[in-house]
């Protein structure tokens, strides 16, 4: 028999029991960010023992939200209209950066 949950009287943010990691040892929050922005491989096994390989690299250019801004601007689009509003207020005389020789 399946136990029935009711979805109200589970809050978003909650975990369920079973995902307590409380005990975990070695976890460490953003372990591989600077690897995983460097580059990286994923190996796929299939079931007949084949291995695909694929490479991934972060393009030029190429910006990660944290999870919290990210719920605010989903798609590169959101991301740029924010940006752009925000370059408008910016007094002139800031926008022009010139480097020293």
């Amino acid at each position: 028999m399946k136990k029935v949950v009711c979805k109200d009287t589970l809050k978003k943010d909650d975990m369920q029991v079973e995902y307590d990691f409380s005990n975990m040892r070695g976890a460490v929050r953003g372990k591989y960010y600077k690897a995983y922005r460097a580059g990286h491989k994923v190996e796929i096994h299939q079931t007949d023992g084949a291995v695909s390989v694929q490479y991934f690299k972060l393009e030029e250019g190429a910006v990660m939200l944290e999870p919290d801004v990210k719920k605010y601007f989903p798609n590169s689009e959101s991301v740029n209209k924010a940006l752009r509003s925000l370059i408008e207020i910016i007094p002139s005389k800031r926008r022009i950066v010139t480097h020293p020789k």
